[in-house]
């Protein structure tokens, strides 16, 4: 049987959120289907990855939010 996944359900999949009747489906077709298991295997790759990466604020942002917040106080009304 030949059934389309949807990329939702491999990350459910990887993420161990489907069914049992799902999870011997996506097997079975991860078994028999190459290009889906290329596609799971990049998933895989990129959530094994996902840990590692960081993300930093620009320096703008960060002094324009100080800056803002010593201008504004939440007592203040803004009209």
């Amino acid at each position: 049987m030949n059934i389309n996944f949807t990329e939702d359900l491999l990350i459910k999949y990887l993420y161990n959120e489907v069914s049992l009747a799902e999870k011997h489906l996506i097997e079975e077709s991860l078994d028999n289907n190459w290009e889906l298991q290329e596609l799971y295997k990049s998933m895989q790759k990129s959530h094994r990855e996902l840990p590692k990466v960081q993300f930093y604020p620009a320096n703008t942002v960060i002094q324009n939010i100080l800056k803002y917040s010593k201008e504004q106080t939440a007592l203040e009304p803004h009209f």
